[in-house]
């Protein structure tokens, strides 16, 4: 029998015991495939090389304690189990048998499994008696998240996700970026595997009410669904244009996977104008630049992004997409689309100036989706986004919300409530909501972490900057090579960088447990800190 085993394993010699200090990690190679060798506490732990967000390679990311964080965009796996700690991402990493003999470290891997570079944690499904049903409201990645976590701590009752989507839950992050793409490459799981766990997915539903003493949801095609426990995780859709023509044809909002081919075909060798220098419009610019006719952005700063990332880092981006032939138009803003036929010719902006237009995509803002709330005694903020307590819940019993519709409770600034339109925040709220429909207390922790892509480079960003009074800026901004602290009373509750990883990474580690840095320490020239 062992020699059976030995033959479906193959293991080898990877290094010298003495290779690698307490809290260092390297990239080995066994039987062709990449290894993440990690030496914590004094005792080394071999899991899969790569993040299963996006593949990036996990030994250019940050290993504080037990756990790395990727350098990209902030996902963490424990390095002892290889379970996923912190999103983004779906999947853990594959853990494997390290042994440590005469001076030597061996790792061992499965045959069958050598190929493989994430592993979906073990879940159960759904079994039919029970009676019991979690409804989800959303298809989003809270949504996603909340699903999977439930059959991954053995709930196998009834999980009905009803998204008003005509796709089941996809990668909403790639539609601004690439916007071509073929929706099985933004599909985050497939058909199966929702049949495998049991997870009813209703695609083109939308709730239009609910009624909390019934304990049930009406939907747009009149049917009626009762829950036990029920998830609010309907996200945000993009804020429309009120100037005169925001009506016309050729005016387009992204929300949806068919929204992005559509601007994409809409704006091939056509002349394309974008109302908003947000994140999402500077994407957009971004992945039109080399396909539009002519290109316009027009927002209402200097520079965009001035509020979140500040002026220089604004400028730089603008100049990166002016390079790229896209003009600007800031601080100005839109009094009124003209058109013909009751198509878009063109956009006529406050300072006078009329650019032409056979396109015009608004990237705006957003308004939370909790109009079918209304009359539900769901108590909501200001904004119109669903309150939630550290546990996810609501004010209802029974009634819990995730992702971009809430307002929670944020740790690193001390409770304060804020909402955070985060892919990452967004699936951790899924988990937390999920562990305590269960009645396993659990509170939201995670640190923000996001990222932008231009032209091929990304901006990461973690923290929360809001209310901030200085930056302090280590490497050159002009160069494209950058770290930006940002300070709040003499301390920093943000960062953001370019080509200087894992620096952001690092940073969200220490904020995640609870460090607080200094303005000083920011000034310093000595960066050793940051263990770069």
């Amino acid at each position: 029998m062992n020699q059976c085993k030995e033959q479906e394993e193959v293991t080898e010699v990877v290094c010298q015991e003495a290779d690698l200090k307490d809290g260092q990690m390297k990239e080995v190679t066994v039987g062709g495939q990449k290894v993440l060798l990690v030496c914590t506490r004094g005792q080394y732990s071999a899991v899969g090389s790569q993040c299963s967000h996006y593949s990036a390679p996990l030994v250019k990311g940050a290993l504080v304690g037990d756990r790395v964080r990727c350098p990209f965009h902030g996902a963490c796996f424990n390095v002892r189990t290889g379970d996923i700690e912190e999103y983004p991402g779906l999947d853990s990493l594959p853990c494997y048998k390290v042994k440590v003999e005469d001076g030597k470290v061996y790792v061992t891997i499965n045959k069958n499994s050598l190929k493989l570079t994430k592993r979906v944690k073990e879940m159960c499904s759904v079994v039919p008696d029970i009676q019991h049903t979690i409804l989800l409201i959303g298809g989003g990645p809270a949504a996603l998240v909340c699903a999977e976590t439930l059959r991954q701590n053995c709930y196998q009752g009834r999980i009905i996700m009803a998204t008003k989507d005509n796709l089941p839950p996809f990668d909403r992050t790639k539609l601004s970026k690439v916007m071509n793409l073929d929706s099985s490459s933004v599909l985050l799981r497939s058909d199966e595997f929702y049949q495998q766990y049991g997870i009813e997915v209703w695609t083109r539903k939308e709730a239009v009410s609910l009624n909390t003493t019934d304990k049930a949801v009406t939907f747009n095609d009149g049917t009626l669904q009762r829950y036990d426990q029920l998830l609010v995780s309907t996200g945000c859709r993009a804020r429309p244009l009120s100037c005169p023509g925001w009506d016309l044809n050729g005016v387009k909002l992204l929300e949806s996977y068919d929204d992005a081919k559509e601007i994409h075909n809409a704006c091939v060798g056509h002349k394309a104008v974008i109302i908003g220098a947000s994140f999402i419009g500077m994407e957009v610019a971004s992945y039109l630049s080399d396909k539009a006719a002519s290109l316009a952005v027009v927002g209402t700063s200097r520079y965009p992004y001035e509020r979140s990332l500040g002026p220089e880092i604004g400028k730089m981006c603008m100049q990166m997409l002016e390079e790229k032939n896209v003009k600007f138009h800031m601080n100005d803003g839109v009094t009124e689309i003209r058109g013909e036929n009751g198509k878009v010719k063109g956009v006529v902006l406050k300072s006078g100036a009329v650019l032409e237009a056979d396109v015009v995509i608004a990237g705006i803002g957003v308004i939370p989706n909790s109009d079918f709330l209304a009359g539900s005694e769901l108590e909501l903020d200001s904004r119109k986004a669903v309150i939630v307590d550290k546990f996810m819940r609501t004010n209802i019993p029974y009634i819990f919300s995730a992702g971009d519709v809430t307002s929670f409770p944020l740790t690193i600034r001390g409770d304060e409530r804020v909402n955070i339109g985060h892919w990452q925040m967004s699936q951790a709220q899924g988990r937390v909501a999920a562990l305590n429909m269960l009645n396993k207390a659990t509170q939201i922790e995670s640190v923000p972490f996001f990222w932008t892509v231009l032209l091929g480079k990304s901006i990461r960003y973690t923290g929360y900057g809001e209310g901030y009074t200085e930056i302090i800026i280590k490497g050159k901004v002009e160069e494209r090579k950058f770290l930006a602290f940002y300070i709040k009373e003499e301390v920093v509750v943000a960062a953001a960088s370019l080509m200087f990883d894992p620096a952001v990474a690092r940073l969200a580690e220490w904020m995640a447990a609870g460090q607080i840095l200094t303005k000083a320490q920011a000034q310093a020239d000595d960066l050793s800190w940051l263990q770069m």
